[in-house]
């Protein structure tokens, strides 16, 4: 065929035809190494000048060496040494060559065995049949016949209308502005609802509007309901931590760099959304007390060697105010394989310092409770004893005793209704002497009780020592004193004085117009209480005056302060 490239008959119809074909044609020599023939639209093709192709060498066209022979998508060699990407089609020794689109050939070639792997299935719609053209595979998500073409009408049965008027605006703009474009869209597949992801983009005419529109579809259901679940999971797991108060965090160790993950982290770190998170670094040099790092040292060592969780307690100062806080941590090392160094923690963060504090006031209850129970069968082991001692009669034991213990009883019940702090003095004064306030017919006071004095509420620790010292003075006055006739009266007045952690109470005690007084003879159980007892738990000063006209206590006694920790209710 040689011949038929300039020389043989102009008219012979087979060299005409073979020279003037739109497409490139090479025949090759037996041995596969010589061009024997080449018409001009391979010449043109490949940039040599007319008639120059015959006779040389294939090698001299081939990028890719006897390779760039085979049927396929090739890379020759242009006149000017440039690569030239080109579709052959072999028979024999008779190549056909095209031009090639690059994009269009990895579009057509290159890419169909990755548009199967990723489950995408083409489609193209014309405007002029308004008719939907398919792949196989996109026909198969669709549920639709492979190699039928479906009418756009028919497709937008398996729309709901929203979804229809919200795709139709969106690809309606897409077509103005040529533009790419995607979407997600639930759609009916044989009765079940699948969730489709579309791609697309208009192809204009020479008048520039659109003509057509092409893209890939892609089933992604599955892919939809793991992101559901993993969101829907992470919102428990959000509303959990939340209700629990909880932070979570990750620390990436290369980097040194924590992420931290909700509000609660910020909360207890006292920190501001613009002040960042903190660092392991940061975490320990700074924030954490410096009694508290040797043990967290040693922890993250040990959690690191064992590959185990990581558990640590510790005080922080919180940012924002520079309270101590005090807080639990437990997270666990993640490694990308065994034996490799963890890569980040991940963790929460608890602030506990109101349990602990609950607990610590929980133990002194406890220890408190064991004491006053202790005090208390101390008291009435010594209320029995002393009252024995004194008493003429079982009547006058019985009597005496049952007064004491009633007193006692009543001193506690005013504590424990304060939640076991505080008990007025002046409720105390009232408990034992209201019976002695005698009224008048129209109601009124005959004034036999005078109590003056602000209002103070004792410790614990004394109310009770004082709470009997009253019920004693009371008895002594009903018994003997200004109280035992009609015409006695007793005034008690307090002040608080400066001095101590919570001021000196100074506390009166004065009886007239009872019987004349005169100093005992013996010191009974009262009196006992009166010196013992609030010199030695109250560390009072105690002064008595048994003067005739009436007797007359006076007590200083330091107040100690009031302990918070004890109420339960702080």
């Amino acid at each position: 065929m040689s011949e038929w490239v300039g020389q043989g008959p102009a008219d012979d119809p087979y060299r005409t035809g073979f020279d003037e074909a739109a497409i490139g044609l090479l025949v090759l020599s037996a041995d596969e190494t010589v061009i024997v023939a080449a018409n001009r639209t391979l010449h043109d093709l490949i940039g040599w000048a007319p008639g120059t192709l015959p006779g040389r060498a294939a090698a001299e066209v081939l990028g890719e060496g006897p390779v760039g022979l085979r049927t396929g998508l090739q890379v020759w060699r242009h006149a000017d040494g440039s690569p030239l990407d080109v579709r052959v089609h072999r028979s024999g020794r008779t190549l056909v060559v095209e031009a090639v689109d690059v994009d269009a050939a990895a579009h057509s070639e290159a890419n169909s065995e990755a548009l199967a792997a990723a489950g995408l299935g083409e489609w193209r719609w014309d405007r002029a049949t308004g008719l939907l053209t398919l792949s196989r595979r996109a026909a198969r998500i669709l549920g639709r016949p492979p190699g039928r073409s479906v009418s756009w009408e028919e497709m937008k049965t398996s729309l709901s209308e929203a979804e229809h008027t919200r795709l139709s605006a969106l690809t309606a703009e897409a077509g103005v502005t040529g533009s790419p474009y995607q979407f997600d869209t639930p759609i009916t597949v044989a009765g079940r609802t699948v969730i489709l992801r579309v791609r697309g983009q208009a192809v204009p005419g020479p008048d520039g509007e659109p003509v057509s529109m092409v893209g890939v579809i892609q089933d992604i259901t599955t892919r939809v309901e793991a992101r559901d679940e993993i969101l829907s999971r992470d919102q428990r797991l959000r509303v959990a931590t939340t209700i629990a108060k909880l932070g979570i965090f990750e620390w990436h160790m290369l980097e040194d760099q924590a992420i931290w993950e909700n509000e609660h982290m910020y909360e207890i770190f006292g920190h501001a959304p613009e002040d960042g998170t903190i660092g392991k670094a940061e975490f320990l040099n700074d924030i954490l007390h410096p009694e508290d790092r040797p043990g967290v040292r040693k922890a993250i060592s040990r959690a690191l060697r064992e590959d185990g969780i990581l558990q640590i307690g510790g005080r922080i100062r919180r940012k924002s105010d520079g309270a101590w806080r005090t807080i639990d941590m437990a997270g666990r090392f993640e490694r990308d394989a065994p034996g490799r160094l963890p890569r980040r923690l991940i963790g929460v963060v608890a602030d506990v310092t109101d349990r602990r504090l609950a607990e610590e006031r929980q133990t002194l209850l406890i220890r408190e409770l064991h004491h006053r129970v202790k005090n208390t069968l101390a008291t009435v082991q010594a209320i029995v004893g002393s009252t024995a001692r004194t008493a003429s009669s079982i009547e006058s034991f019985y009597e005496a005793f049952v007064g004491r213990i009633k007193s006692l009883a009543h001193t506690h019940s005013v504590l424990t209704e304060d939640t076991w702090q505080m008990a007025s003095l002046e409720n105390l004064l009232l408990n034992e002497l209201k019976p002695y306030a005698e009224v008048t017919a129209d109601g009124g006071a005959e004034g036999r009780i005078s109590l003056a004095g602000p209002a103070i509420d004792l410790p614990s620790e004394i109310a009770v020592p004082i709470g009997m010292a009253i019920h004693e003075l009371t008895t002594n006055a009903a018994k003997y004193g200004a109280l035992s006739n009609r015409t006695g009266r007793v005034a008690v007045d307090w002040t608080l004085e400066p001095g101590g952690p919570a001021g000196i109470l100074r506390f009166s005690w004065q009886e007239t117009g009872g019987p004349p007084v005169a100093p005992p003879s013996r010191q009974g159980f009262g009196s006992r209480l009166l010196q013992r007892v609030l010199i030695a738990q109250v560390q009072a000063e105690v002064t008595t005056d048994y003067a005739p006209g009436g007797f007359t206590l006076t007590m200083r006694a330091p107040i100690p302060p009031r302990n918070d920790s004890l109420n339960p209710l702080v």
